[in-house]
């Protein structure tokens, strides 16, 4: 198949830190990773009075629709623009997923901060996970659309142009890096970035470079 990016989309990657693709997989393909997101969720899908925390996370999946959503055609093409073709590895799970609803109560979790990629001293604590200059472990960051999102759906902020602020503090660091809580407490002294909703409908992805800084927010959309 031909190249899916061209030269602007690829340009605005270098300089911006992100691309997104529309339609990198079906509705159906959402709308089944979606099912199984709901069945493990503590509350009642057509119910919104058992929506009573602003945000669960539910951990990494393997089942059928997700690994399929990631690994369309689409994506792989885009994949080897990016970071340049048998240099990457094809993902067989997804996640984490922080589902969030319209709630009175702030949630916890909405500083900026960067995916680490690496253990550090211990694997199971994920605040110790590490990055470095070169990238060690990551070559993307996705952004995936399961469902739509507007800007009343809380939407990841993405930071524009940050990778290159982040890229210039781990350059300072050598290989091993910084853990993710030493480096999300430098990030509020970078030089202040234009702000980007992750909006989309189901089925789009956000190819980011992995050192882009992004937050969570708020759902802002009120209880029907």
């Amino acid at each position: 198949m031909s190249d899916i990016l061209g030269i602007k989309e690829i340009e605005h990657f270098i300089h911006s830190g992100f691309v997104r693709l529309d339609n990198s997989f079906s509705k159906e393909i959402a709308d089944a990773a979606l099912e199984i997101l709901w069945n493990d969720l503590p509350c009642d899908r057509s119910n919104p009075s058992t929506w009573t925390e602003p945000v669960i996370r539910l951990g990494m999946y393997t089942n059928e629709p997700f690994v399929n959503s990631v690994n369309t055609p689409k994506l792989h093409n885009a994949f080897n623009q990016l970071v340049g073709k048998d240099k990457w590895i094809p993902c067989r799970s997804v996640g984490t997923f922080p589902v969030r609803f319209p709630s009175a109560k702030q949630p916890n979790d909405t500083g900026k901060h960067v995916d680490t990629s690496f253990p550090g001293k211990d694997p199971n604590n994920y605040f110790e996970w590490r990055a470095n200059v070169k990238s060690r472990g990551r070559a993307l960051l996705m952004l995936i659309l399961y469902s739509d999102v507007s800007e009343n759906d809380a939407p990841t902020v993405i930071y524009e142009s940050s990778h290159i602020d982040v890229a210039s503090l781990l350059s300072k660091e050598g290989d091993p890096g910084l853990s993710f809580m030493e480096l999300a407490s430098k990030l509020d002294e970078l030089p202040k970035r234009g702000e980007i909703f992750a909006t989309g409908k189901a089925g789009t992805v956000y190819l980011c470079h992995p050192f882009l800084v992004h937050s969570a927010q708020s759902h802002r959309e009120s209880v029907k």
